[in-house]
């Protein structure tokens, strides 16, 4: 809603500068001021017209105030110094955000744009792991932000299953006595065996060699049996991903498996298409030194089989024909790589993709390997995560129900985890630390208790039907200063999904998420609602507060309980 009034604004201060006979400046940015008194909205045009008009910017923000002509819902215009700022009417803004917040709040205009967005992709070698973690939470949230931005999404995990590890796997089961426990998952099963191969490997170096050949095997002559383990393997792994993924509220539109870029001739179209601008030595390789990259990038091994960056760009390619964004959330080790495919990519007519690096998230002890077996996966994170949170439960809410307190655990300890990774932007390093993301005083467990608050409150009234509030017969006047404080805090929330998804980013969704239920905490507590005199307009308050603080929630692919 904000973007609204932004541009009516816009459109007065535009008229007025037309008024003077001033020539336009080519862009007019409004912003929201640190403190009420300075205004709901304030531009600083001024500076941008000083050096045209060779004029003070106080003198040229006087100017523009005097003669600006001030439209509804804005009340009054002032300067303090250079900036002009305007502020609302107070009746009249109350009524338009009370008016704007529907059940589907934060759902913007549909735009003609598809965007494919890659995320997770984790090895399908054993269990997902916090390692893997913020990857999915900042893809899942992303793409979800993006949805209600308009953007018609595809959400894809790109499957390696021609990779070097996966080979191992299929040695092992071809060459160690191991049996799969059939009770357990299977993600966890082929993690373990992953681990016991590794640990042969370092005792037996040359087992590397047997390894490579099957790798080579699978590539170039593919026979059924050998297919058929390598597909087991992985689709044992990708089924327990799948399981945790939706532990965590996230689900895959799509997985596209790397071999079909070696088996529909994909990739050996990328390397006709580079090959006058490759090199044939032991390996085959592009050359970046042009471009200021001092790495080359290797297409095929000596023996020529395909390496992972082939099979990417290749993947790549198919993602750039058929959208037109392609959005990858990668892991900060992964810039150069990137780089080096965009340029590749350039050379055979495809488009850059957008990446959103992260940083790593480790434990206090140090960082996480699945080779060395040195993580925590994410369901035992959920687990855990749960454990806490029905103990806290059993200490504040003991008259719940064990169905009840079991349900509502689950939904506070994933939000815990997905909220405590979100809320941070993505070039900060994170180490994770049970207690802080878990906390129940701050972080999302406080968000999702205010929507509680709400729903509570709301059901005292049972006879309240906010779609039968009639607006004219609310007394708007005399607001006290924490509604009105609510109700611009709740206008913001379009402007916050345009922008996070215009800059790829959902840390501001998280922060104004805690903004928002940290307003309506004030307003819940200092302001009284059943048997005011002003009861009906604050339970409309309420009711689109409870809206607003589930919808942006929602976003972050958190539930909001109706009762904790």
């Amino acid at each position: 809603m904000y973007k609204k009034l932004e541009n009516k604004a816009i459109e007065s201060v535009k008229n007025t500068i037309q008024t003077l006979g001033w020539e336009e400046p080519s862009e007019i940015k409004f912003e929201i001021p640190p403190n009420p008194n300075m205004g709901d909205m304030a531009t600083s045009v001024a500076f941008q017209l000083a050096s045209t008009l060779k004029k003070s910017p106080v003198d040229i923000a006087q100017s523009i105030a005097g003669n600006l002509e001030v439209k509804s819902p804005f009340k009054t215009v002032e300067t303090k110094g250079p900036y002009i700022n305007f502020f609302f009417d107070p009746e009249l803004f109350s009524r338009m955000v009370l008016e704007s917040v529907q059940e589907d709040y934060g759902l913007l205009e549909e735009k003609n744009e598809k965007i494919i967005l890659e995320h997770t992709s984790a090895n399908p070698n054993g269990p997902l792991h916090i390692g893997h973690i913020r990857n999915a939470i900042i893809g899942d949230s992303l793409a979800r932000t993006l949805r209600s931005a308009g953007y018609q999404v595809e959400t894809q995990y790109y499957v390696n299953d021609m990779g070097r590890q996966i080979a191992m796997i299929v040695w092992g089961l071809q060459n160690l006595d191991y049996q799969m426990d059939p009770k357990g998952r299977g993600d966890v099963e082929i993690g373990k065996l992953y681990f016991q191969v590794n640990q042969e490997l370092k005792a037996k170096p040359e087992i590397k060699g047997q390894i490579d050949s099957i790798l080579k095997t699978y590539e170039e002559e593919n026979p059924p049996e050998l297919e058929s383990m390598f597909k087991k393997v992985v689709r044992k792994c990708l089924d327990g991903v799948e399981d945790t993924s939706r532990r965590m509220n996230i689900v895959h539109d799509d997985f596209i498996w790397e071999s079909q870029f070696v088996r529909d001739g994909s990739m050996e179209k990328i390397l006709e298409a580079l090959d006058e601008y490759t090199t044939q030595n032991e390996v085959l390789y592009l050359d970046l030194t042009d471009y200021g990259i001092e790495k080359e990038l290797i297409l095929t091994r000596s023996d020529g089989t395909s390496l992972y960056s082939t099979r990417d760009l290749a993947y790549h390619l198919f993602k750039s024909q058929n959208s037109d964004q392609v959005v990858d959330i990668l892991g900060s080790d992964h810039k150069l790589a990137i780089d080096q495919l965009k340029i590749a990519l350039g050379l055979v007519g495809g488009k850059s993709p957008d990446v959103v690096f992260y940083e790593f998230i480790t434990l206090p002890e140090g960082s996480m390997s699945t080779r060395r077996g040195v993580f925590i996966s994410v369901d035992e994170l959920i687990d855990e995560a749960t454990q806490r949170a029905l103990a806290e439960l059993e200490t504040r809410r003991p008259e719940l129900g064990e169905d009840e307190k079991n349900n509502i655990a689950k939904i506070i300890g994933v939000g815990a985890i997905r909220y405590y990774i979100s809320r941070l932007s993505p070039e900060k390093h994170i180490v994770f630390k049970w207690d802080e993301a878990l906390s129940f005083e701050r972080g999302c467990a406080s968000i999702q208790y205010a929507h509680a608050r709400a729903c509570k409150l709301l059901e005292k009234v049972s006879e309240f039907n906010p779609s039968k509030v009639d607006m004219d017969s609310l007394d708007f006047q005399n607001m006290d200063t924490l509604e009105i404080d609510l109700l611009k805090t709740l206008a913001r929330f379009s402007t916050i999904i345009e922008d996070s998804a215009r800059d790829l980013r959902v840390h501001p969704v998280a922060q104004y998420a805690l903004e928002v239920a940290g307003a309506f905490n004030k307003f819940y507590k200092s302001v009284p609602v059943i048997g005011s005199d002003k009861e009906l307009l604050r339970l409309l308050l309420v009711d689109k507060s409870r809206i607003t603080i589930r919808n942006a929630l929602d976003l972050l692919g958190i539930e909001s309980p109706s009762s904790m």
